[in-house]
């Protein structure tokens, strides 16, 4: 094992390979891999510094999802810009220095598409299923298109000493928009990476004009074209103090409560 490499495993079918900051950087990812900045368990128990920059990680993609420094706002990362949508509804492009300590992006290359119609979000679930059936699969996937009745959500930012996030997701603020083209971008992981990861969808929002964002709630799709890019190999890079845990030991109960929605 190089000596970047902290921790080299399979979770099931799943490639997991850790490293810490600088074997990250030095990393070597081929086409079609996801890269990821901290674990949910670590979010989960109030972790909110990171020691990777927001230009570290574009570094390894160019589409994701995530958050930022101090928990402040909902992370997109889409076409290799980085948006952050706040508790206040605003969305802002975010300068590269910026750290994070949760964020997963894909080296995004489409392998499967398909278009949708007046659906609603549990069928658009559904339908990704049915295109991309290996469950044991990560899938990247960028939604463009027509939407209705959005329900978005951010957290406002926090200060440390730093709740657990099972504290701080009571100061959620969720709004609704009517209509808006845009994109949702994020991924399907499996559930056995509970814990590392958000088993199951995670999706965020933006919109062409750049005014709205964020975590995805609900919506309808109007009319949308769905891409999406498997993977069964997944770099992650862990601060100091934080290692990868024992993935699908999580309650999964507990991270419904936190992360909302349809997903």
């Amino acid at each position: 094992m190089s000596k970047d490499v902290i921790d080299h495993r399979m979770i099931g079918a799943l490639h997991l390979e850790a490293l810490r900051r600088k074997g990250f950087a030095n990393l070597e990812q081929e086409r079609h891999e996801v890269s990821q900045i901290g674990v949910l368990d670590s979010l989960m128990a109030g972790n909110f510094d990171g020691d990777t920059t927001l230009g570290e990680l574009l570094a390894h993609g160019s589409q994701g999802l995530g958050t930022v420094q101090h928990l402040g706002g909902e992370l997109i990362v889409l076409d290799g810009e980085a948006f952050v949508a706040r508790a206040d509804s605003s969305v802002t492009k975010v300068d590269h220095a910026m750290k994070t300590p949760f964020a997963v992006v894909s080296d995004f290359l489409a392998t499967q598409e398909c278009d949708f119609a007046d659906i609603e979000f549990d069928d658009l679930c559904r339908k990704i299923d049915a295109l991309t059936p290996d469950a044991d699969a990560v899938v990247a996937i960028r939604i463009d298109g027509s939407f209705r009745n959005l329900v978005l959500r951010s957290v406002p930012q926090q200060s440390a000493p730093y709740k657990p996030l099972s504290e701080v997701i009571h100061e959620q603020r969720q709004w609704e928009c009517e209509r808006a083209l845009g994109t949702m971008v994020g991924f399907r992981f499996p559930d056995m990476t509970a814990g590392f990861e958000v088993p199951g969808y995670h999706l965020h929002f933006i919109s062409d004009d750049r005014k709205i964002g964020g975590h995805v709630v609900s919506l309808r799709i109007v009319n949308a074209t769905a891409q999406t890019d498997s993977t069964k190999a997944v770099h992650v890079e862990l601060p100091l103090g934080v290692d990868l845990g024992e993935p699908g030991l999580a309650d999964r109960s507990q991270i419904r409560a936190i992360e909302g929605g349809a997903h």
